[in-house]
C-alpha cells in the first residue's frame, strides 16, 4: 500500500450535479469545481471522505481495493486480517463476533487479530503523555485524516502531534514481531485514509468492501465456524471507536481527563479545536481529535447507520470482551509486547495556498455583485462559509462565479428579462416579415391590376371628356357625363394609390431638414380649432437622406389619421429624435386608440375605418412601403382603455440618416 498522494476519493462526472454539498463539507477544501462540476483535488485531499458520506447522488467513490485484496488470498503467501474495534457497529446483524472471525477465515485469511490490541499498546503511551506535568500539550494523532489535516494546513502545529503510532500500525508491528515479515497485512475498518496512511500495511479495506467480498464468495454467518481472535487478544481498546473512546481507553484520572483533555470530533468541531489552540485558548490542554463523528461513522461504513445505535453496539460488545477477558493473558500480552516501538515522528507539508490582497478579493467580490460587507449575505450556498472565503477559492482557481445563488439569481432575472425583451423583438420581427411578405404579395396584385386598369380608364377619362366638350351646356346628358368623368378621375386616383403602394416609383434622396419637414407636415393638414399641435424637436443634429416628398406624404398621412382620431379635439404632436445612426418621427395623438383586433390589418391595402367615400385604406400601407424603401421601420402603440392610462395613438418610424437603398 503506497503512502501519500494515492488517489482515495474521485468524481463519477456523469453523476455529479450542481449542489456543493462536497464543497461545503470538505475541511481542506481539496474540492475544485470546473463547469459546475466538482473534482476532487488528491495533492489537496486528506481523505477524510466527508464528501462521499454526503453525496446524495453517489458521485462520490473512494478508492476500491477487493480485486487487490483478493488476489492476496488467492496467493500462496499467508494473509492476516487486522480488524478495527468498530466492527460490531457495522456488522450489527451477526449475534456473535466469533462467527464474524469465523466467516474471515472462511473468506481465505490465515489470521484475525484485533486492531483494538494495538489501540491497548498506544493507550499506554497516551497515558504517559498525559501524565506528563511539563506543560506542553499534545494532538492524538491516532486519526490519520487528523494528521495529514494539520501537516498540509496548520503546519507550525506538527510539533504538537503526539509521537505515537495509529492501532492500526501498533497491532501490523506485533504481527510482524509474532509472524515475521512475510505475512501480509491487511486492516479492516472504517476510514477511506488508512488506504494512504503507511507501507506498514500491505492494503487496507472498508468495511463496506468486505461486505461485498463476503457476499461475492457467499459467505454468511449460519455456514461459518465460529472462532476467536488470534492472540494477542485486547483488554478497554475495544471502546477506542467511539467519543473519547482514546480516554476511556487510556482510563486515566478522571480530574485528569476533565481538567486536560479537549475532546472535538466532527468537521466543524475538530476545525474549531484547532484553530482555538492555535491562536493560544487551550493552553495547556491536550486535544483529542476524530474527524469523523467517532470512527463508528467513518465513511467506509454502510450508509444509513444512527451514531448511537452503534455506540451501543460497541458499548455492549466493549462489556462482553471485559467479561470475559482473561485479566493475566492480557497483561502477559501487554509485557510480552512491550518492547514494541509505538513512537512516530511528522513532518510538516505545508500545502496552504498564498493568502489574495484585499484588492483582489474586493474585485472578485465586485463581480459578484458585492461592493460592501452589507451585500455579503454569507448565506453558505455556493459551500463556503462566508463570501470573502469563496472570493479567495475563486482567485484560488478551486470554485466559480457562478456558484454564488443570489447572483446566480440576479443573473437569471436579468436573463429572463433580457429573453422578454428578445422575444418581444423577435415576435414584432416575425408581425412585420408576415407583414413585409403579405404586402409584398399585394404589391405585386396591385401592380398588375393598377396596370390593367390605366389604360381602360385612360379611355373612359378622354372620350367622357371629349363628349361633355361636344354637349352643349343645357344638354340632360351633361350631367351624367360629368359624374362619369368624376368618379373615373377617383378611379384613376385609386390606382395611383395602388401604384404607389406597389413602389413602383424610386426613392430620390436628398439632404433634408427633418425638423423643417415635421412643422411643414402639420401645415400641410387641415387642423380643427379643436385640436392643438407641437412639433418637437430632441435632435441635436436635425440633418437626414431622404425623400422630402415621399416623406411628406408619409406624415400628412400619419397627421390626417391623428386628426380624423380626435372628433372632439385633443392634442397632435410630432417628435423628432435621434440615435447614433438613425433619425425617427413620432406622431401621436390623444384620440380615441385602436382597438386591438385591428392593429393587425393596418398596414393592408385597402382596410379603413372611415366611412364610405372618405377613404381608399391605402394612406397606412402607402406609408409603410415608403417606411420599408428607406431601409426603415415603422410601430404602432396604441390604447383604448383608460383604465390602463390616457388615450391614444403613436406612430414611431425608425430610418437610417442615411440609407442604403437597393
Amino acid at each position: 500500500m503506497q503512502e501519500e498522494n494515492r488517489k482515495l476519493v474521485y468524481t463519477i462526472k456523469e453523476l455529479c450535479r450542481v449542489c456543493y454539498t462536497c464543497v461545503r463539507e470538505c475541511p481542506a477544501k481539496a474540492i475544485r469545481i470546473i463547469n459546475g462540476q466538482a473534482e476532487v483535488i488528491a495533492e489537496r485531499c486528506i481523505g477524510c471522505g466527508n464528501c462521499v458520506k454526503v453525496c446524495s447522488q453517489d458521485a462520490k467513490v473512494y478508492l476500491q481495493t477487493r480485486m487487490e485484496v483478493r488476489d492476496l488470498l488467492q496467493s500462496e503467501d499467508k494473509v492476516a486480517a487486522l480488524v478495527a474495534p468498530s466492527f460490531p457497529a457495522e456488522f450489527s446483524e451477526i449475534d456473535d463476533y466469533r462467527k464474524f472471525v469465523g466467516m474471515l477465515r472462511q473468506l481465505g485469511f490465515s489470521y484475525v487479530f484485533e486492531v483494538a490490541f494495538g489501540a491497548d499498546l498506544v493507550a499506554r503511551r497516551y497515558k504517559e503523555l498525559l501524565e506528563d506535568r511539563s506543560g506542553k500539550g499534545y494532538i492524538s494523532s491516532d486519526c490519520p485524516a487528523i494528521v495529514t489535516y494539520i501537516r498540509y494546513y496548520h503546519p507550525d502545529l506538527t510539533e504538537y502531534l503526539a509521537p505515537v503510532v495509529s492501532p492500526m500500525i501498533a497491532i501490523s508491528r506485533v504481527v510482524r514481531k509474532k509472524l515475521g515479515n512475510g505475512v501480509k497485512l491487511v486492516f479492516i475498518g472504517p476510514c477511506i485514509a488508512k488506504k494512504a496512511e503507511t507501507d506498514e500495511v500491505d492494503e487496507a479495506l472498508t468495511f463496506r468492501e468486505l461486505r461485498g467480498m463476503l457476499e461475492y464468495a457467499g459467505v454468511t454467518p449460519e455456514a461459518a465456524t465460529p472462532s476467536e481472535f488470534d492472540l494477542p487478544r485486547a483488554g478497554r481498546g475495544a471502546i477506542f471507536p467511539v467519543s473519547r473512546g482514546l480516554i476511556q481507553t487510556v482510563r486515566v484520572n478522571e480530574d485528569l481527563v476533565e481538567g486536560n483533555v479537549t475532546v472535538a470530533e466532527g468537521r466543524m468541531g475538530f476545525q474549531e479545536a484547532i484553530k482555538e489552540w492555535e491562536i493560544g485558548n487551550l493552553k495547556g490542554q491536550n486535544l483529542e481529535l476524530l474527524c469523523c463523528d467517532g470512527c463508528i461513522m467513518g465513511p467506509g461504513m454502510s450508509p444509513g447507520g444512527k451514531r448511537f445505535e452503534r455506540k451501543t453496539q460497541i458499548s455492549r460488545y466493549a462489556r462482553q470482551k471485559l467479561s470475559e477477558l482473561e485479566h493475566d493473558e492480557w497483561l502477559y500480552s501487554m509485557n510480552e509486547f512491550r518492547d514494541i516501538d509505538v513512537s512516530r515522528s511528522f513532518q510538516r507539508d505545508d500545502r496552504r495556498m498564498p493568502i489574495p490582497s484585499d484588492d483582489q478579493i474586493n474585485r472578485v467580490l465586485a463581480s459578484m455583485g458585492k461592493f460592501s460587507p452589507r451585500d455579503q449575505l454569507n448565506c453558505g450556498a455556493c459551500g463556503y462559509e462566508t463570501c470573502v472565503e469563496h472570493a479567495i477559492a475563486i482567485i484560488d482557481g478551486l470554485a466559480e462565479v457562478e456558484m454564488c445563488l443570489p447572483y446566480a439569481i440576479e443573473e437569471l432575472h436579468i436573463s429572463v428579462d433580457n429573453l422578454a425583451i428578445s422575444n418581444e423583438k423577435l415576435a414584432k420581427m416575425q408581425q412585420a416579415l408576415k407583414q413585409s411578405e403579405k404586402l409584398a404579395h399585394m404589391g405585386q396584385l396591385s401592380a398588375g391590376i393598377a396596370h390593367e386598369l390605366n389604360n381602360p380608364l385612360g379611355v373612359v377619362l378622354m372620350y367622357s371628356n371629349i363628349l361633355m366638350d361636344e354637349c352643349k351646356p343645357d344638354d340632360p346628358l351633361r350631367k351624367d357625363l360629368e359624374l362619369i368623368a368624376t368618379q373615373a378621375e377617383r378611379c384613376k386616383k385609386i390606382v395611383g394609390g395602388l401604384l404607389n403602394f406597389a413602389r413602383k416609383n424610386q426613392v430620390k434622396v436628398e439632404r433634408v431638414d427633418i425638423r423643417k419637414l415635421a412643422a411643414e407636415s402639420v401645415t400641410s393638414v387641415v387642423i380643427p380649432k379643436t385640436i392643438s399641435t407641437q412639433v418637437v424637436c430632441k435632435a441635436n443634429n436635425t440633418e437626414a437622406y431622404l425623400d422630402y416628398e415621399q416623406m411628406m406624404q408619409v406624415l400628412t398621412n400619419l397627421n390626417k389619421n391623428a386628426v380624423d382620431a380626435m372628433p372632439n379635439g385633443g392634442v397632435l404632436t410630432v417628435e423628432v429624435d435621434e440615435n447614433e445612426s438613425d433619425v425617427i418621427f413620432r406622431v401621436s395623438d390623444t384620440g380615441t386608440g385602436i382597438p386591438e383586433e385591428n392593429m393587425d390589418k393596418l398596414f393592408t391595402p385597402f382596410f379603413t375605418t372611415k366611412g364610405t367615400g372618405k377613404g381608399t385604406g391605402l394612406g397606412l400601407a402607402t406609408t409603410y412601403g415608403i417606411v420599408k424603401m428607406h431601409s426603415g421601420k415603422i410601430e404602432v402603440d396604441s390604447n383604448t382603455d383608460p383604465a390602463k392610462g390616457p388615450t391614444g395613438t403613436t406612430f414611431t418610424i425608425v430610418l437610417p440618416r442615411k440609407p442604403t437603398l437597393g
